[in-house]
């Protein structure tokens, strides 16, 4: 038996995002002013984001209607698909049931679109000219690159040193569709150039990209920010995961018992995990739902719960979250996309309440999975959402050794096509854990 798929059609698309905020047993503690230290108000944030995406960050309604252009941009790739892994099951001789759904589906290849297309409409509704970001290993560069040209918008797009130099493909697709892309730190802002005056070597962080593009922003004209992490409005976008899940579950004939996602800034666990929280929190089912991420950059297995910047300078408001520090820098592990200091408030404060799990995975066992889920499935990851697949190959050989049925869902967030460089370099013994 091969791979078992459950598709959809483009009216199963969501007509809204769901708001987690409003589920909340208890209330998630606010941005604060960097100043003030009190709660920031709308004026705070325009600085840096247009109106309508601030109404978002705040907004405490459950659910908020897809504008119909982005449910027709949605529409090249949603729904993704979901498959049954049966040839891994059978690998791993586990009774567990492994479903997974494939984000990779997308034109940049990852579930980041799902934000950065969104974001990119609200700006244009905005008049916004310019947007500047920052990226990891550059799957939200391409693709808020990809949404910008597709909504006539100038794309500015700082990369972290590493994953610069260890991903050129994520940077040539990013100019392909049109961005500019510079390595962070760089000499384009002052922030950028004090850290090489300090390390000329410095691998860089997605804090300091982060900073660099704040600073680019607020000293050029129609220009705004855009996050592909982190803020409530990025979780809230990548709902539309879940809530296809949900349904494709459905046509399946099974419920999960475990959800997993990987975790970086959180938006791919949010993504997959949010609406099952939903569903946890109104008495449907005690799913497990759990957050994995690397074990040298563990935020949430061991940072501190307690307000911090979410940028290495200190231009942000200060978020409630699990963080490592703000001057954190990350080894410089191939998953560039999970190299961030801290967790996103929202999945931070599910964790603090006890509603989902986390744990952290080494880089070698996280390849070794991602090896073996790439020769039985087929699909060749990417090292980040390797990371959940690790998580999963634990919990159905634990499910084996208890000779017990789980059905396990996984996010699988995109493809590692343009990450082949980093499995050349493990499979010729070249990885280590940092």
């Amino acid at each position: 038996m091969s791979a078992i798929r459950f598709s959809m059609g483009q009216n199963d698309i969501p007509r809204q995002w769901y708001n987690l905020l409003a589920d909340f047993p208890e209330p998630l503690p606010p941005p604060l002013h960097p100043g003030t230290k009190q709660p920031v108000g709308l004026s705070d944030m325009t600085a840096i984001f247009p109106e309508n995406i601030v109404m978002q960050e705040m907004s405490p309604e459950r659910y908020i209607d897809i504008p119909d252009e982005v449910r027709e941009i949605y529409s090249l790739w949603r729904p993704t698909p979901l498959l049954r892994a049966v040839r891994l099951e059978r690998a791993l001789n586990t009774p567990a049931h492994i479903y997974y759904k494939y984000e990779g589906a997308s034109p940049a290849g990852s579930h980041k679109p799902n934000s950065a297309v969104a974001q990119a409409y609200y700006n244009r509704e905005a008049g916004t000219k310019r947007i500047v970001t920052e990226t990891g290993a550059g799957q939200w560069g391409s693709s808020l690159a990809l949404a910008t040209k597709l909504f006539g918008i100038e794309c500015v797009v700082y990369m972290v040193r590493v994953s610069y130099e260890q991903k050129p493909y994520r940077k040539m697709a990013m100019h392909t569709w049109g961005a500019e892309v510079h390595p962070s730190p760089s000499r384009h802002t002052a922030f950028g150039s004090k850290i090489l005056d300090g390390d000329p070597n410095s691998p860089g962080s997605l804090g300091i990209a982060i900073s660099e593009a704040l600073e680019d922003v607020l000293k050029s004209p129609n220009t705004k920010y855009a996050l592909g992490s982190v803020l409530n409005h990025v979780c809230m976008h990548q709902s539309v995961i879940g809530q296809e899940s949900i349904k494709q579950m459905e046509l399946a004939g099974e419920e999960p018992d475990i959800v997993i996602g990987c975790a970086g800034g959180g938006s791919n666990f949010a993504g997959i995990a949010f609406p099952w929280i939903q569903r946890k929190l109104a008495g449907k089912k005690d799913y497990r739902l759990i957050a994995v991420e690397p074990a040298s950059c563990p935020s949430l297995t061991k940072g501190e719960l307690r307000y911090d910047f979410g940028d290495t300078a200190g231009m942000t408001p200060l978020l409630m979250m699990h963080t490592l520090g703000h001057d954190f820098i990350p080894p410089s592990i191939h998953a560039g996309g999970l190299r961030y200091h801290g967790m996103a408030p929202m999945v931070s404060h599910a964790y603090k309440l006890g509603i989902i799990e986390a744990l952290a995975q080494p880089q070698t066992k996280v390849f070794e999975a991602a090896v073996t889920f790439a020769r039985t499935e087929g699909l060749i990851p990417a090292p980040e959402t390797s990371h959940a697949i690790s998580a999963v190959i634990d919990e159905a050989v634990r499910a084996r050794e208890e000779n017990k049925k789980k059905v396990i869902l996984f996010n699988l967030s995109g493809h590692g096509l343009l990450d082949l460089s980093s499995y050349e370099q493990y499979l010729t013994e070249g990885l280590k854990d940092e």
